[in-house]
């Protein structure tokens, strides 16, 4: 399958978690599919590289080491994503990528997350969690600061303060994912 025929497969993917999964299997049992499943990705023009960016998702809950060889592009690109139903799934991968390196412990992940990758996510995290987001997106970030915030030591009061200013206008969900953040800081 090249990166024409994945295109056209990505049109029949809907927010179904059926169609999602089954197009997931596919790239998991073809690895090689993930490198143009990026590329479309982060064209960002279309509802297909939204649905390439949720087929992503699901492909990194299970295989989180097929993104490995991609981290230097995933990580410098993510950020200029627009389409919020793109930057979502995104912003799920990063907590995966995130969670591996400071709660799992993945040793491969620590081996190849390298400095860059976690100054990239950490930058890209806070534009989404100031920036005009969904909660869920927002959420994601929020999470993947807080444990980023062990690593450098300036996230956390930086994190808390974006917290505090933001609470008195946001949604219900995101004052209950800052009031968990906060306590855990």
């Amino acid at each position: 399958m090249n990166t024409a025929q994945l295109y056209d497969a990505l049109k029949y993917v809907n927010h179904s978690r059926e169609k999602r999964m089954e197009m997931s299997m596919l790239v998991s049992k073809n690895p090689h599919l993930v490198k143009p499943l990026l590329k479309i990705a982060f064209d960002d023009v279309d509802s297909v590289s939204s649905k390439a960016c949720w087929v992503m998702e699901f492909t990194a809950k299970e295989n989180l080491h097929y993104l490995f060889p991609y981290l230097d592009k995933f990580t410098s690109t993510i950020g200029v994503l627009r389409l919020d139903s793109s930057v979502r799934p995104m912003a799920k991968i990063c907590e995966y990528l995130i969670k591996g390196y400071f709660q799992k412990k993945d040793s491969t992940l620590i081996e190849i997350l390298k400095e860059k990758h976690l100054e990239e996510i950490t930058t890209t995290c806070f534009d989404w969690l100031i920036g005009n987001h969904k909660v869920a997106t927002q959420a994601y970030s929020m999470t993947c600061l807080l444990l980023l915030g062990r690593k450098y030591d300036w996230i956390h009061p930086e994190l808390k303060m974006i917290l505090e200013q933001n609470y008195a206008n946001g949604s219900s969900a995101y004052k209950a994912r800052a009031r968990l953040t906060l306590a855990k800081m």
